[in-house]
């Protein structure tokens, strides 16, 4: 249980990146929406909810997983960041026409 902190910051970032699938996109900083279109909203919240769910999702995947094996967290959490922050900055150049 020494890993709580990681199940909680998992499932928070989850939540985050399923409101965002859904459309609400106002949980994201307004400087990293504000060239956003109107009809890019929803394509744009499913690609940043998308890489915000993959990582929330490895942070309880490697919760789960520290009861086996500690070494194995970072084999789970690394990769997951790196696909869930590539589909966000995808989405950012895309829809937002760079980072900021």
């Amino acid at each position: 249980m020494d890993n709580i902190a990681l199940l909680i910051l998992g499932v928070f970032i989850s939540f985050l990146g399923i409101v965002n699938i859904m459309g609400n996109i106002s949980t994201i900083h307004s400087y990293n929406r504000r060239r956003v279109k109107e009809e890019d909203v929803p394509k744009y919240g499913r690609a940043v909810g998308t890489g915000t769910l993959i990582i929330g999702a490895s942070l309880i995947a490697a919760f789960v997983t520290a009861f086996w094996s500690e070494k194995a967290m970072s084999f789970i959490v690394i990769p997951a960041l790196v696909i869930g922050l590539g589909f966000i900055l995808y989405a950012q150049f895309k829809y937002n026409k760079g980072i900021f």
